[in-house]
């Protein structure tokens, strides 16, 4: 049998698997933990670490201890009190144990409670546990991509504006040496005879005459050899890889009508984080629009979007026309991917609906990389469901999805941004 010890070491030489083991140990208090400073936290810093507390209460470890009952025979030396036989009452509780008490004005003891910090990745393996599938981060998603033209070496093809001079001279040389060391190193041994001969033989000795005939050959053959050849011209090479656009917008979207209540909006906040997690890894640079309607619509920041208590009907139209006036005024241009996320309950004017479907066929899908409707109800479709069915028959980058419970987020997230068949 084998026994393997992981002794992989953390920040400070902390143990990783002593670490595993303390987080699977208070998960729940942990849990609870994560749960609140979710609620207090922004979408655009969600996916940081989180300090939490756990009361001093719930880290006592059980300890092992003689028990008091029963019938105790005990010898007590020096013993001038009892004698066999005696009964001796039990000791009160109390007495000159080490308190850890803090001074204040109330007689009850208090310890601190007792504090650590949560990495970004236990962070969020905590944050989506609920959504049945805790490596839910590491999912490749579909991404929308542009092409740029990186350098990846050379080719020996190309157009002369591509020439890279120093690299075909290079190749050049070292042609010239390879072709022409055989002959050179026999002009060198020729030319050595050549000086030997003379000292012995006369001028017009044929041996001496035959290897000045080879030396003027070697010469000859040497100077044929080109400078540069056609073979040597090296171009630079440039591919195209593809490589995520730098910046996008994501329109928030949310109906705060009356009819969507704190359940129905914590559901929608969760929906439009998980977007906001995606967009971060794909894009370098993103920016967030708020934008929340009940009979009209208004931009707003994050902290009103998700607590400002303002109610009323539904117009969800006037939430479009306003998301389409914000994208011509400032993402008009083609260096922005824009991301739309909507949520609501789908309770809607029978003909705002059919309004809404219009705007979004013939001005709002050209403007947009994708849109996604999310209806928060555990009810029949409503009429706004069946406007929005029409639009996604003409446009494939529109999806739409129910999400019943905060089980349901993930599963519906996966199905709006799973990767499309090519």
């Amino acid at each position: 049998m084998t026994y393997l010890i992981d002794r992989r070491l953390q920040g400070k030489n902390k143990s990783a698997i002593n670490r595993e083991r303390f987080l699977r140990r208070y998960k729940a208090q942990i849990k609870d933990a994560v749960a609140r400073a979710v609620k207090g936290r922004s979408i655009t810093d969600i996916d940081s670490g989180e300090k939490v507390s756990i009361p001093v209460k719930d880290i006592s470890e059980p300890t092992f201890g003689h028990t008091r009952g029963g019938v105790w025979e005990t010898v007590h030396p020096g013993n001038k009190e009892y004698i066999k036989g005696d009964r001796v009452n039990r000791p009160q509780g109390g007495g000159g144990g080490a308190g850890k008490g803090k001074a204040g004005n109330s007689e009850e003891t208090t310890e601190d409670d007792f504090v650590f910090e949560l990495s970004r990745e236990e962070f969020m393996n905590y944050f989506f546990e609920d959504l049945e599938l805790p490596n839910m981060v590491k999912t490749q998603l579909a991404s929308t991509t542009e092409f740029k033209q990186h350098r990846a070496g050379f080719t020996v093809s190309g157009t002369p504006s591509n020439i890279h001079v120093l690299r075909s001279l290079r190749g050049a040389l070292g042609r010239r040496i390879a072709v022409g060391g055989p002959s050179r190193r026999r002009l060198k041994e020729a030319e050595a005879e050549l000086e030997a001969l003379l000292k012995d033989l006369p001028e017009d000795h044929p041996e001496i005459q035959a290897l000045r005939h080879e030396i003027h050959h070697l010469r000859t053959r040497i100077l044929a050899i080109p400078f540069i050849d056609p073979f040597d011209l090296r171009y630079s090479n440039r591919v195209k890889i593809p490589k995520p656009a730098n910046q996008a917008v994501m329109f928030s979207i949310m109906d705060v009508s009356g009819s969507m209540d704190e359940q129905k909006k914590d559901t929608a906040k969760r929906f439009f984080i998980l977007l906001y997690l995606f967009l971060t890894r794909v894009y370098d640079k993103i920016e967030v629009v708020f934008i929340r309607h009940h009979t009209s619509a208004v931009e707003v920041n994050e902290q009103e979007f998700f607590n400002s208590r303002e109610s009323g009907g539904t117009v969800v139209s006037s939430a479009l026309h306003l998301l389409l006036k914000v994208i011509r005024e400032r993402y008009a241009k083609g260096d922005w991917n824009v991301y739309v996320a909507q949520a609501s309950d789908g309770d809607n004017w029978d003909s705002d609906s059919i309004t809404c479907r219009e705007l979004l066929t013939n001005n709002i899908m050209e403007l947009v990389q994708y849109f996604a409707y999310v209806e928060i109800t555990d009810g029949p479709a409503q009429n706004l469901w069946e406007e929005y069915t029409q639009v996604k028959d003409y446009h494939p980058h529109f999806a739409m999805q129910k999400i019943e419970s905060p089980a349901d987020i993930y599963p519906v997230f996966r199905e709006l941004f799973k990767k499309q068949p090519k």
